[in-house]
């Protein structure tokens, strides 16, 4: 990281009701074009096998201005319109690299109402922004400074459920610089009791904000459903059930920043698990507590902090055996169910469950030669069982003398090391 990196600062603005009458006909503007350009491409290669990128669609978009169906596009800022085809192309980019599923057509209820402008679509002058279309500048409430000297480059203003407006700038941050190394190294192993255990033996309490505020989101709820379809009583009804959705995403996203934060600023290498959330989500049971517990948010969050200060996160393979490994004598237990929490091995161990599992975690990660960096983790083989329980051997208790770096080194796991890419977050 040489220090700079581009960073997006979000802030909440009040519009006046000119500004706010705008904004939204610019979001409807945009999702318009997004869908026809959509629709125009998808066409374009059911019927004719043609292939259509963003040139073609950008002067499908003067056509459609000049027509008299759709000349209400002509009305707003052209610059949120060609963003939305720049978008549509990434999409489809995504799509052809098998990062992302199709593009879909986006709804006015459910897609996300935002709109982004580039540099010749707003002014910026003495800490005031003027977007194009409007005569006066956002009242926003400049909650931090921006890095001195930065001009935003980008202007992405948004509105969400619960009726909030926000904007978000895009510059570039010279003041993010790698932090002094250090020799700490820590294992972290995700969870529902504890949000996150440490190696050290540090277990960190799940706040769980979905389960405290559950009494006050299911009151908004059944609120909700008693109101007749498309009253504005159920419209007022839905914005106050999507403000108790919001108060839980913020805190839970205060929390996690907090965390993660302190973790990257007091160790050098931080060992974490590839966790297959999407698919724990499908455990019913579990699935309110897992995406309550915010472990994706969490990863994304540590990965691109310790990309911006020069730490290393180090990926163990889901399927290493870290909880039934005993991280004194390397022995593997042949079971381990879920509600057992402490349990004795065979060399005289006791361990707790979750702490035994971090310090696996750690060791297997101090375990990666540096050669070995940026080696994706092989998945579940064919035939059924993992490579990494195949080959892992259950071991007597008196083979103690073996150390677990050494368990680690004979190919038992397999983890690759990777730096994350630059993310634009607001922290």
């Amino acid at each position: 990281m040489n220090g700079q990196v581009k960073r997006a600062f979000k802030f909440r603005f009040y519009p006046t009701e000119a500004q706010a009458a705008e904004l939204l006909r610019t979001f409807g503007c945009v999702r318009k074009v997004y869908n026809l350009a959509l629709q125009a491409r998808t066409e374009a290669w059911t019927l004719r096998g043609e292939r259509v990128g963003y040139a073609t669609t950008s002067a499908l978009l003067t056509g459609w201005k000049r027509t008299a169906e759709f000349a209400f596009l002509a009305e707003v800022s052209a610059v949120p319109l060609q963003q939305a085809l720049r978008h549509l192309q990434t999409a489809f980019g995504n799509f052809f690299a098998k990062r992302a599923r199709y593009p879909r057509f986006k709804s006015r209820k459910k897609s996300r109402a935002s709109a982004e402008y580039t540099r010749s679509a707003f002014r910026w002058r003495d800490g005031a922004l003027t977007l194009a279309k409007m005569a006066e500048p956002l009242d926003i409430r400049w909650s931090r400074p921006l890095p001195e000297g930065a001009v935003p480059s980008t202007a992405t203003v948004s509105r969400d459920a619960a009726g909030r407006w926000f904007v978000s700038l895009l510059c570039e941050d010279l003041g993010v610089k790698p932090l002094p190394t250090t020799d700490a190294t820590v294992g972290i192993d995700v969870g529902l009791d504890h949000l996150l255990v440490l190696s050290t033996g540090e277990k960190i309490d799940n706040p769980r904000h979905e389960r405290r505020d559950r009494l006050v989101l299911a009151r908004a709820q059944r609120t909700l459903c008693r109101k007749q379809k498309g009253s504005s009583n159920r419209a007022k009804a839905r914005v106050n059930l999507a403000r108790v959705h919001a108060r839980i995403a913020d805190r839970r996203t205060d929390h996690l920043h907090k965390i993660t934060t302190r973790l990257v600023r007091e160790n050098q290498a931080l060992v974490i698990e590839d966790l297959a959330v999407s698919n724990m989500v499908r455990n019913r049971r579990l699935a309110r507590a897992i995406d309550d517990a915010g472990w994706r948010e969490f990863r994304q969050l540590l990965e691109y902090k310790a990309n911006w200060y020069g730490r290393d996160v180090i990926v163990v393979d889901r399927w290493f055996p870290s909880s039934k490994l005993c991280s004194v004598c390397g022995a593997l237990t042949a079971a381990m169910p879920l509600h057992v929490r402490t349990w004795t091995c065979g060399c005289g161990a006791i361990h707790d469950r979750d702490v035994n599992a971090a310090r696996n975690i750690m060791a297997a990660g101090l375990a990666v030669p540096v050669c070995g960096a940026g080696v994706r983790p092989q998945r579940n083989p064919p035939g059924g069982q993992s490579a990494t329980k195949q080959k892992t051997p259950r071991r007597e208790p008196q083979d103690s003398s073996r150390s677990r770096a050494d368990e680690v080194n004979s190919g038992t796991t397999r983890l690759h090391r990777r730096r994350a890419p630059a993310c634009s977050h607001p922290r």
